[in-house]
């Protein structure tokens, strides 16, 4: 008797020296549980933690067990041995495990023993009520083994870890959330920026998704070309969250918004003193998209020196920090953009002919928007419905003149300039329409307008305006000329005379 109060007194007092040096459990559950094995004449022991989130009990840390049988150490609450202590917060002995239903050996770690010989103790581990998880071990059965000094001695073992077990149950369940929250950020970006959110039924469009869904699972560069605003970035999007990739981050950079000075170390990082104001060392872009996909915007606007070295990274890849002597490999997806004529600047010595033809490997050309005019309402729709929930209003309809003014408008500035003269009207309107007038003046002045031919600006505005504002009237008041003119403040007999300049036909409203 006094031989084991010595062994336990001296694996107790081990035990305590091991935590008072760290709570980290990943760092003292180890040797605890070979101390056990030393003191206790264990064959096996686990440690089981309980996830409250998912109501999943797992093995923390293992003795005696492969890493193989360990993963398949898995259980609910109630379920087994395990599951049943720690849902009852009672410990259970099992001298014989061949006798027991209950016990499932899981993790296979038994099947080349008799399990006759082999006994098997489990303990809740508590703090106050709260059961975190379990302390179990294996021992070979002896009639003379009093299981109840076994018992004794894993609970006041389970006590004393109970701090550090709670500690790292936190930090699991903490990282299960953010393992959720990455999952849903990366489902919401899938989402976002799939080709199904790249709005455009048009043949032009269509050709592009087709050309998304063939290159996107490849590693191929792909080089996107169009004018400023077609949606160049949006398409880059779709193939990197459409791709092998997509787990991996999405890195961007404006190669036209940075100075020169600055852009190598964006691109490649630096060391600490290798410039001044080089206080610490930094990654750079291409070091951030590891994994993932570099979106190189404006790559016309490199200079040459920089093109060099980007040719290099695509060649071997391969670069070093600005500053620094160590190689670093890349595997980066490069995506590439850029509404400048890379053939002419080649003829102008601007653009090495060696780096286009590298990036050139698959490119997409992005249409203009008024080569895909049958998709600008779609987007005055989906801007619409965007921009009215953001500033809280309800746009029921848009007038027929502005319809008018949007599809003949020639649209130099793209989807971008579209969606701008959406947000601008829904603000400016204030009965749930968007009408002509709400629309930008360059669309006024459009030469397209049939309204504003032959006219000085200021004039052909006006017109514009009260042609519109008598169209809306006589449609509220269903083509009735006296009602609408009522409604307006003006007589019939002008009312006529508008309607006559402006060639409009009350009955089409009726």
């Amino acid at each position: 008797m006094i031989s084991r109060e010595i062994k336990e007194l001296s694996l107790l007092f081990e035990i305590s020296q091991q935590l008072s040096e760290t709570l980290d459990l990943k760092k003292v559950l180890k040797p605890i549980l070979r101390m056990m094995a030393d003191h206790m004449d264990m064959l096996r022991g686990t440690l089981t933690i309980l996830n409250r989130s998912t109501g999943e009990i797992f093995i923390e840390e293992a003795y005696g067990l492969m890493p193989e049988e360990q993963a398949k150490g898995k259980y609910r609450l109630g379920e087994g041995v395990t599951g049943r202590v720690i849902d009852t917060g009672q410990p259970v002995i099992i001298p014989r495990i061949s006798d027991e239903p209950l016990f499932l050996d899981r993790t296979g770690s038994r099947k080349n023993w008799n399990k006759e010989d082999i006994s098997f103790i489990c303990v809740p581990i508590k703090i106050g009520h709260e059961v975190l998880g379990a302390l179990s071990i294996d021992r070979l059965f002896n009639e003379q083994i009093t299981f109840e000094e076994d018992v004794r001695l894993l609970t006041i073992i389970a006590s004393s870890i109970s701090q550090a077990v709670h500690l790292r149950q936190l930090a699991q369940e903490e990282l299960e959330k953010v393992r959720e929250e990455n999952q849903r950020l990366q489902n919401e970006l899938r989402t976002k920026y799939g080709p199904k959110n790249i709005i455009g039924t048009s043949k032009a469009m269509l050709e592009v998704y087709d050309q998304i869904n063939k290159v996107c699972q490849a590693n191929t560069t792909v080089l996107i070309l169009g004018e400023s605003g077609v949606g160049k970035e949006r398409v880059a999007h779709a193939i990197h969250y459409q791709s092998g990739r997509a787990r991996g981050p999405y890195i961007a950079i404006n190669c036209a918004a940075l100075p020169e000075s600055l852009i190598e170390s964006e691109l490649f990082g630096h060391e600490r003193g290798a410039f001044t104001g080089a206080t610490g060392f930094r990654k750079g872009r291409f070091e951030m998209a590891e994994k993932g996909t570099l979106f190189l915007d404006e790559i016309g606007e490199l200079s040459l020196v920089l093109q060099s070295k980007l040719l290099r990274v695509l060649q071997e890849k391969k670069f070093e920090r600005v500053g620094g002597n160590a190689t670093l490999k890349a595997d980066v997806r490069i995506i590439a953009a850029t509404n400048s004529n890379l053939e002419s600047l080649i003829r102008e010595g601007k653009f090495r002919e060696d780096l286009y033809y590298r990036l050139n490997i698959f490119p997409i050309v992005v249409p203009p928007l008024r080569d895909r005019k049958t998709d600008i309402m779609l987007l005055v729709d989906y801007f619409i419905d965007k921009y009215a929930r953001e500033v809280g209003k309800e746009i029921v309809r848009i007038s027929t003149p502005a319809i008018d003014l949007l599809m003949s408008y020639s649209w130099p500035g793209n989807v971008r300039e579209l969606e701008n003269c959406i947000e601008r009207a829904i603000i400016l309107s204030t009965d749930g329409v968007i009408q002509s007038y709400h629309l930008p003046p360059s669309l006024q002045r459009s030469q397209d307008s049939p309204c504003l031919e032959g006219r000085g600006a200021f004039k052909a505005m006006i017109a514009a305006y009260e042609q519109e504002i008598i169209v809306e009237e006589l449609k509220r008041c269903r083509g009735n000329m006296a009602k609408a003119a009522r409604a307006l403040g003006m007589t019939e007999r002008i009312m006529g005379l508008r309607i006559a300049r402006y060639g409009i036909d009350p009955g089409i409203f009726k």
